[in-house]
């Protein structure tokens, strides 16, 4: 909270210059991603904002809308993998996943894959050198493109749990 504060007074900005609020829902730290949700909810309720959820497998996929029939999106938190499957759609019927490197360079080698380039440094060099693999930036103006694609969360606001 004393960060959005800060960056209010820096930017001259009160809550009533905004009219939403974004909130990444992980994947991510579990203290962390509560407390961020907690905030956002409590700062949306009290001022009667909109509130959005996006998640970071999402985010990344963005640039790849209707182009990639399969769209694999990793990351990686404490020193293990993840991935989630997406459609051409954007679309997710899986839940995230736990993926270990060998599962990664065997199994995905061929198909379609992203990683945010935040965290691309973690991974490791036998991963980076896969086909198929897309190192994207992650730009915010794609979290409007997802909210007018209404694909961003509908539901209350979970946040993505890696342990």
């Amino acid at each position: 909270m004393k960060q959005i504060l800060d960056f209010f007074i820096e930017n001259n900005l009160s809550f009533n210059d905004i009219s939403e609020i974004w909130v990444n829902q992980g994947p991510g730290n579990f203290s962390a991603l509560r407390s961020s949700l907690a905030t956002a909810k409590g700062i949306s309720l009290a001022k009667n904002l909109k509130l959005f959820g996006y998640n970071t497998f999402l985010w990344a996929c963005i640039n790849f809308f209707n182009k990639q029939d399969i769209i694999y999106s990793l990351t990686k938190h404490r020193e293990k993998y993840f991935i989630k499957k997406f459609d051409k759609n954007l679309i997710s019927n899986t839940k995230e996943e736990e993926i270990t490197k060998e599962e990664i360079t065997k199994k995905y080698n061929n198909n379609f894959k992203v990683i945010a380039k935040r965290v691309a440094k973690y991974f490791d060099n036998e991963i980076l050198k896969l086909n198929n693999l897309n190192i994207v930036t992650l730009d915010h103006n794609g979290l409007e493109f997802l909210r007018l694609k209404n694909l961003l969360e509908k539901r209350l606001i979970r946040p993505i749990y890696l342990s």
